[in-house]
């Protein structure tokens, strides 16, 4: 083998192991990624069976209860989730769908969805409809990447996606609370109450 072939296969041979940690490392982070966002949406999809099994439980009668004045009300609350629900993908590039009349650079548009007085069965639609918005935003979501200007606040996307999962947590939460409040057991627990 000459001088110079035997220089370039062993260019070759280096840059081959150079390369290889590095893409090693890229299909690591995409598996991290990709881990993240199915962790997410498993949990979504366990919150959303709970929230949208309390909307239905809870009578339509006790869909105006609340706790307290100036507080959401059983119906208010889901019309919240189901709000942020549209609004928060927003921050990853998924509008809301324009029947919604939410624009994420105008909070009173949110607002406005959310104070729509609707039936219970209509807002167990749209609660069902804004979950299927955003495990869609979320399934093509990465949380690698620029940061993400929401609130007046600039997140990393994995806090934002980590902030839209603890926000159904929050409000999941609240629904306990409200239904225990109406006499309505959570379904998923009425064998230990």
């Amino acid at each position: 083998m000459t001088r110079t072939v035997r220089n370039i296969v062993l260019s070759s041979v280096a840059a081959t192991l150079l390369v290889a940690p590095a893409g090693a490392q890229q299909v690591q982070q995409r598996m991290q990624r990709s881990n993240l966002t199915a962790e997410l949406l498993k949990d979504i999809n366990q919150v959303q069976e709970k929230l949208t099994g309390l909307a239905k439980a809870i009578p339509a009668d006790k869909w105006g209860w609340r706790p307290g004045e100036g507080v959401r009300s059983v119906g208010g609350v889901f019309m919240h989730v189901a709000a942020d629900n549209y609004l928060l993908p927003a921050g990853l590039g998924t509008m809301a769908p324009a029947a919604t009349g939410i624009k994420p650079e105008d909070y009173s548009t949110v607002q406005a969805f959310e104070n729509k007085e609707l039936s219970k069965d209509a807002t167990v639609m749209e609660l069902e409809k804004s979950f299927a918005h955003l495990k869609t935003a979320l399934e093509g979501a990465t949380p690698m990447g620029d940061d993400i200007q929401m609130f007046g606040q600039t997140f990393t996307r994995t806090g934002f996606l980590v902030l839209m999962t603890t926000h159904l947590h929050e409000h999941l939460g609240q629904m306990i609370a409200y239904a225990r409040s109406v006499g309505v057991v959570p379904p998923w627990s009425r064998g230990g109450n």
